[in-house]
């Protein structure tokens, strides 16, 4: 923690207008200082740069703030009317808030400086101080409470790296999808997405989330990757000492999405002691840390999703009723890509220009057969399948057929056209593309010889005879 001083030039002399704005703005700030003459100064100076600014003149109002709106940053003065401004953050720590602060003050020692590092400030500023400190100071705070929010985000399961940012399909179950998203996002309505696995459900919590205007962020969580033990201190933070191993106080999810949107995945996992819990804190708007007296306040858009049916789990006494219809205030059906093939197509060439670009290697240009047998496979992954077997084919510049479940094809390349490359390896005769491609459409009829030769623009017999000699283990002829 930097101890920063500046004697050269009083606050109050300083115009905080004259000073180039940033290229940041966002966050909340409160200020504590009993002088009117420094809170107007900073209201002026920060007002600017920040989302909210709010200031008042002791511990004990700030207190009834803070309970009332959610504080990125705290500007506190050490020495304040009623309890002190190191009392207060003390208090504060004790009960599990970990908001930072910029302690300043016209009464430093080293004493009070040792305090105020023990309690996790972020910064100590004594006065007279230039403006240009205290929006650096902030500007700091708030880029590393973004950092940590990002960070979190991204302690994901590995399989979700590559989820696209952008809904693919013109279905008409994909348009109505898109049209409740389009509806429902500016409310603050708690959402429940139900789908099979695979099928997109925390893309639509994204896109809920993107259209909402919300300003803080989107954080995922999958309730079946904590263990039930661990999910109350996950989601709502505990103090320290709350429980054995509770070294220090720790924020929770809710805390992390303060201002955003909060996904919770596969809610059917929750055990039913946490079930109540969530309950409480839908209709509260408020959460209590593990080992906290009091709650504490939450601005959180809740979204949820199943891959069950909740309703199912309801009459079978698995799932709480009435959790279920806080929850189901909005249900949105993720269609499984069976019911949306026409969609396949786009969704190829989406997979492959992005996780070309992701994996830096030469996108891929899939045949029409290739198409149709991807048509024809039943997809039990959805869309997240289909992904995966896109990456696999980008990675070995082919697509198997044997991660489709082909049965007799198992084992073969399908080959792809990259640059002047026609779907078919070079190493191969015309012979031998001539019997591959006579055969595979012969397949796609089910032997049909007579649909086959219509395919294929030549006679019945021509077809006949080719099968004939290749039957017999002999070269074809030319044709006549």
């Amino acid at each position: 923690m930097p101890l920063s001083s500046d004697f050269n030039a009083p606050a109050y002399l300083d115009d905080p207008d004259r000073v180039e704005t940033p290229q940041w703005r966002g966050g909340s700030v409160l200020v504590v200082d009993d002088e009117p003459g420094m809170r107007n100064f900073l209201r002026r100076a920060l007002h600017r740069h920040c989302a909210l600014v709010e200031a008042t003149d002791s511990a004990e109002t700030a207190e009834q703030l803070r309970l009332r709106c959610h504080f990125d940053v705290m500007i506190l003065d050490i020495r304040l009317p009623g309890r002190s401004g190191l009392a207060w953050l003390e208090e504060l720590r004790t009960e599990g808030h970990r908001v930072d602060v910029i302690f300043i003050t016209a009464y430093a020692d080293m004493d009070t400086a040792v305090a105020a590092l023990r309690l996790g400030a972020a910064d100590f500023i004594i006065k007279p101080f230039r403006m240009e400190q205290i929006v650096a100071a902030v500007k700091r705070c708030l880029a590393q409470h973004q950092l940590q929010r990002e960070n979190y985000v991204l302690r994901r399961p590995i399989e979700q790296l590559y989820t696209m940012d952008g809904m693919v399909g013109q279905t008409p179950a994909m348009h109505e999808v898109c049209r409740v998203i389009r509806r429902v996002a500016p409310t603050p309505s708690t959402i429940l997405i139900e789908g099979e696995s695979g099928t997109g459900k925390e893309l639509a919590a994204r896109a809920i989330h993107r259209m909402s205007g919300r300003a803080g962020p989107f954080v995922p969580v999958n309730c079946s990757a904590v263990a039930p033990e661990l999910l109350e201190s996950e989601f709502f933070g505990h103090t320290r000492g709350a429980f054995t191993g509770a070294q220090q106080a720790r924020e929770g999810l809710f805390t992390y999405a303060n201002g955003g949107t909060l996904f919770l995945d596969e809610i059917s996992e929750m055990p039913p002691s946490m079930q109540a819990k969530l309950l409480r804190v839908l209709e509260e708007r408020a959460i209590r840390p593990v080992g906290a007296e009091r709650q504490v306040p939450v601005d959180v858009r809740i979204v949820v999703a199943t891959n069950r049916s909740l309703a199912e789990m309801v009459r079978a006494g698995t799932f709480r009723e009435d959790l279920y219809y806080r929850l189901n205030v909005l249900t949105i059906r993720m269609p499984p890509l069976r019911e949306r093939m026409e969609d396949l197509p786009a969704l190829v060439r989406f997979f492959t220009d992005a996780l070309a670009a992701e994996l830096g290697v030469p996108p891929l240009r899939f045949t029409d057969e290739q198409i149709e047998s991807l048509r024809a496979y039943h997809w039990p992954g959805n869309v997240r399948e289909l992904r995966n077997v896109i990456e696999r084919a980008l990675l070995l510049g082919a697509l198997p057929a044997d991660h489709l479940g082909q049965g007799a094809d198992a084992g073969k390349d399908w080959h792809v056209r990259t640059g002047d490359d026609w779907g078919y390896p070079l190493g191969w005769t015309l012979e031998d593309v001539k019997k591959h491609h006579i055969l595979r459409v012969l397949n796609t009829v089910d032997g049909n010889k007579s649909e086959a030769a219509r395919r294929l623009a030549v006679s019945r017999k021509t077809l006949e005879r080719k099968l004939a000699r290749w039957a017999g283990g002999m070269p074809d002829d030319e044709e006549r």
